[in-house]
């Protein structure tokens, strides 16, 4: 009775318990779960749906991975579909789940030895397509047989495998060999597996751009052209673009290979057609002129191009920015074509703008006619842009088709009579270009111009038509009075009306001085005294000292004759050009830039250039014999890098004989540059007020109602800034970066060797530590440096007086020079040196920060600094962010002057700070710097300017390491 009372009780517990649990559980089962139970299921269409429903989900980026050993346990089926959906799923995870991923590697090794070459192409491939490093050691057996493997899908699947491989690991594919096998493949007797091959070595060798991987030779060119007829269109685009990297041997080789490749250009597919454009404008470059095949060859380019004009839209804009280049390298191709290019009345505006610029491109004395007419319609357009652009067109004809000069003013003129405001405009600014063409021709228009003079109100053809009045003054009656007009309004011009109307008053006061002495000194005082624009003042009071000074030989500046304007003033530069042309068919032609513009990073980015006529090679430039010739080159020009090595073992390494001082490094050994030509320095010296001599004949204002000096304060200008009192002193402080090791003792027999570089009291050091870790004892040291971009050379002799004994270490400072021997290195700092002791020669390089070259005397006047800056082209200018800094203006320019980089002026910008430096290398290239530094913001902005642009990239190495050390 007990036991059963006993029992009832625990019943009754357990009963409690079971209450309570409900809580926690719940009848209802997830997605995964339910996934996870049809996975695991025994039929084989049930777990394939559930694949396919996993798959479906990680598409629409649900999170599967917990399904990860469920589905990698369906891998083991006979079914190719389920084994395709399986290795899709692997290759999404397998980077999140890299031990669960090496469960599937046995499957994968199993799967490239089944008996169906679709399944062991798809292990292969999936293997490749798994970017998990345990794996890969795992792929390198099975990737080896799938190359030799029978079947070539199999084959051409590797292939491509070996790529990924590559990028993963590269140095794994190097020691397996596979780059050998890749090469090998390239003798397939399958076009796809060669095509493959192809792709993959390109892709390999595009990251490796000094490898000689793709070796191509006669041999190999023969079977890639073999190969192209059955490759598909993918497969003959790589081929192609490989081919466009080989160099004939000559011009029978050239023609043999043009007439291969010249099928593919009525290829359907228009990326093989622009390939093999692409080759045969490279290989045209080798034909004769005089050969029957090259006439033959431009005839049968024209079609393919035309005919790439009648797809859609996009692709007419592709193919038009490729015509392009064409055009401007090859005209006669397309000659007879120009119809092709009229515009439709439903063309985009951005295939419509293209078409026009080919028109002009291919204007000629035959087809003008027809140009021009079509033209004229476009004018009448409703289409702003284009109407604008199609004006413009008409002027450019008139340059480029001398005899169609008179047609072309014609038909300018009935546009002008249209009165649209913004034809007229257009009209006006291109008539201005005629007359710089053909001077003393067309003039008899001018009347007509100045009747619309009301109408304008866009700063360029207000600007074209000031030129055309102060330019033919003395042709127009009125012309101070419509000068006058425009002088009301002149601080609410723009700066491009504003210089152009002060040319113009100066001009218009030379031709009629005593009707326009009033005018001139109203336009100089308003240049001057009340405008803030450095460009602006400084013209002004160019004029004003010419005009005091000598009124004849601002006669003479002023009004001298203008060389003619050229003809076509939009082509691309020519290397630039042949540049492009080797890059036809990719985004380089659609942008009309070299890759190395838009893409980031070395990879990819090669400069090509077409070759010209085989046998034709330039010699080379003989050695320079001594010091002093490369000390009279000029600093902005650097010899180009020759044979280093041979340089290296052909050195002297006798001491020198002279033991004096070293020669200053302040000098311009390399022969001095003068940066303004004899400019603004000179030609503003002195004092701006000038002597009672001045204004005779000359309604000048006296010397107080001018400035005394360029630093006379004028409230607002440039010129302010630099009007800063004070200014940085030289700094006597050490400068120099801690040694490392430049020559380790294992390849110099013990020897090692380490270093850095200091400049001490204007002297460039060289200050070595050299430590004997060799059992023996060495003496008779002697150093030498091969010839570099700087000429850096040793000053004297290596002073080590006393024999250098086993285990022991001496500190040497060698004192250099910059009248060595001048060559460009690369990177420019490079030094290599040759190092000399009993025991034997030894080698090695280093690189010295360019700091060290910059000199005391580095600190430029602060007109001369404005003038340069305007001097040097824009094109000169690099800019740098340096990042992760955090000093005030003041703390990073005392940290620069350590470097000797010094700071002219300072300004204040809406909370930024601007500083103006300018630093002097030992060979007297100037470097110009603007550094802009953002209160709270770490990251600098850095504008370097100078003559020799090669430079600003170590410039700004040394900015980056004087603020942030």
């Amino acid at each position: 009775m007990q036991e059963w009372a006993n029992q009832l009780c625990e019943n009754r517990q357990f009963g409690s318990k079971m209450t309570d649990s409900k809580y926690f559980t719940t009848t209802k089962k997830g997605e995964i779960f339910e996934l996870k139970a049809e996975l695991n299921s025994d039929k084989k269409e049930k777990k394939k749906e559930a694949v396919k429903k996993v798959i479906a989900s990680m598409t629409v980026g649900k999170d599967v991975s917990a399904l990860f050993p469920d589905v990698v346990n369906c891998m083991q089926t006979d079914n190719l579909e389920l084994k395709k959906l399986v290795y899709l799923y692997l290759m999404n995870y397998a980077k999140s789940q890299p031990d669960m991923a090496i469960m599937a590697v046995n499957t994968f090794v199993k799967d490239c030895e089944d008996p169906n070459p679709l399944i062991r192409a798809l292990a292969v491939r999936t293997m490749g397509c798994i970017r998990v490093d345990k794996i890969t050691e795992y792929l390198c057996e099975p990737l080896r047989k799938c190359l030799k493997d029978e079947d070539p899908y199999v084959r051409k699947t590797a292939a491509v495998c070996v790529a990924k491989l590559h990028d993963i690991n590269a140095q794994l594919v190097e020691d397996q060999g596979f780059l050998d096998t890749l090469k090998d493949l390239i003798s397939d007797s399958n076009p796809m597996v060669v095509a493959n091959a192809v792709a993959a070595l390109s892709e390999i060798a595009e990251s490796h751009p000094n490898s000689n991987l793709l070796d191509l030779n006669p041999q190999t060119i023969n079977k890639l052209l073999t190969a192209l007829n059955e490759c598909t269109e993918w497969g003959q685009i790589f081929i192609l673009d490989c081919l466009a990297n080989y160099t004939p041997r000559d011009d029978r080789e050239s023609q043999s290979i043009c007439e291969r490749v010249t099928p593919r250009l009525s290829h359907a597919n228009s990326a093989v057609v622009l390939s093999a454009v692409k080759v045969l404008m490279k290989f045209m470059e080798m034909l004769p002129k005089d050969l029957d095949y090259y006439g033959t060859l431009l005839k049968k380019l024209a079609p393919p191009l035309v005919t790439l004009l009648s797809a859609e839209p996009e692709l007419q804009y592709v193919a038009l920015r490729n015509i392009n280049l064409i055009v401007q390298r090859r005209p006669e191709i397309l000659k007879h074509e120009m119809k092709v290019f009229f515009v439709k009345y439903n063309d985009p505006i951005y295939v419509k703008l293209e078409k026009l610029d080919i028109m002009i491109r291919l204007a000629s004395q035959a087809n003008i006619a027809q140009v021009l007419a079509e033209l004229k319609e476009y004018a009448t357009e409703v289409d702003v842009d284009f109407v604008r652009k199609a004006v413009r067109a008409i002027g450019r004809c008139a340059i480029k088709v001398e005899q169609s000069a008179e047609r072309c003013v014609s038909t300018l003129l009935d546009l002008i009579q249209t009165k649209v405001n913004y034809v007229v405009q257009e009209a006006i600014v291109v008539i201005k270009d005629i007359f710089r063409k053909y001077p003393n021709k067309y003039e008899s228009v001018i009347a007509t111009l100045c009747e619309n003079l009301d109408s304008l109100d866009e700063p360029e053809a207000r600007a074209a038509m000031i030129w055309i009045v102060g330019e033919y003054a003395e042709r127009i009656d009125n012309a101070d009075e419509l000068l006058e007009s425009f002088l009301e309004g002149f601080h609410d011009e723009s700066t491009q009306v504003q210089l152009q109307l002060l040319t113009a008053i100066v001009k218009l006061f030379l031709k009629k001085p005593t009707e326009t002495q009033e005018l001139v000194q109203q336009v100089l005082s308003l240049a001057t005294q009340d405008s803030d624009n450095p460009d602006l003042r400084d013209r002004g009071y160019i004029y004003w000292r010419l005009l005091s000074t000598d009124p004849v030989a601002a006669k003479e500046v002023v009004l001298a004759e203008k060389p003619l304007i050229s003809e076509e003033t939009d082509l691309i530069e020519p290397t630039l050009l042949e540049e492009l042309i080797c890059h036809i068919g990719t985004l380089a032609s659609v942008y009309h830039k070299p890759p190395s513009a838009f893409v980031e990073g070395s990879r990819g980015v090669q400069h090509k250039r077409i070759t010209g006529n085989v046998g034709s090679g330039e010699s080379e430039s003989p050695d320079t014999g001594s010091a002093a010739g490369a000390s009279e080159a000029p600093p902005a020009v650097i010899q180009s890098q020759g044979d280093l090595l041979g340089d290296l073992l052909n050195l002297d390494l006798t001491p020198p004989t002279a033991t004096g001082p070293p020669p200053p490094t302040s000098g311009m050994q390399m022969g001095a540059m003068d940066l303004l030509g004899g400019g603004l320095d000179s030609l503003l010296g002195g004092d701006l007020g000038g002597s009672s001599a001045m204004g005779a004949g000359f309604g000048a204002p006296t010397p107080a109602a001018m400035p005394a000096s360029f630093n006379a304060p004028v409230s607002g200008g440039l010129d302010d800034l630099f009007d800063l009192g004070g200014g940085v002193g030289i700094p006597t402080g050490v400068n120099s970066a801690p040694k490392a090791v430049w020559l380790p003792a294992m390849k110099a027999k013990g020897l090692e060797i380490t270093g850095t570089f200091a400049r001490r009291a204007g002297v460039i050091q060289m200050e070595m530590t050299l430590n004997n870790k060799a059992m023996s004892i060495m003496t008779d040291f002697a150093i030498q440096f091969n010839r570099n971009s700087f000429g850096l050379a040793p000053a004297g002799p290596l002073q080590i007086l006393t024999p250098l004994g086993p285990n022991q270490s001496i500190e040497v400072a060698l004192p250099l020079s910059t009248v060595g021997p001048v060559m460009k290195m690369d990177p420019l700092n490079n030094l290599q040196v040759a190092v000399k002791n009993n025991i034997d020669v030894f080698y090695f390089s280093c690189q010295y920060p360019i700091n060290m070259l910059f000199v005391e005397d580095g600190k430029m006047e602060r007109q001369v600094f404005l003038a340069t800056w305007k001097d040097i082209p824009n094109d000169n200018e690099s800019q740098f962010q340096i990042k992760d800094c955090h000093l005030n203006s003041d703390a990073a320019s005392n940290k620069l002057q350590g470097s000797n980089i010094f700071t002219i002026a300072k300004r204040t910008v809406e909370g930024q700070d601007m500083l103006y430096q300018s630093m002097k290398l030992s060979n007297g290239i100037w470097v110009l710097a603007e550094l802009r530094v953002q209160a709270g913001n770490p990251n600098y902005t850095v504008s370097l300017k100078c003559r020799a642009p090669e430079v600003s990239q170590c410039v700004f190495q040394t900015y980056e390491a004087a603020l942030k050390n």
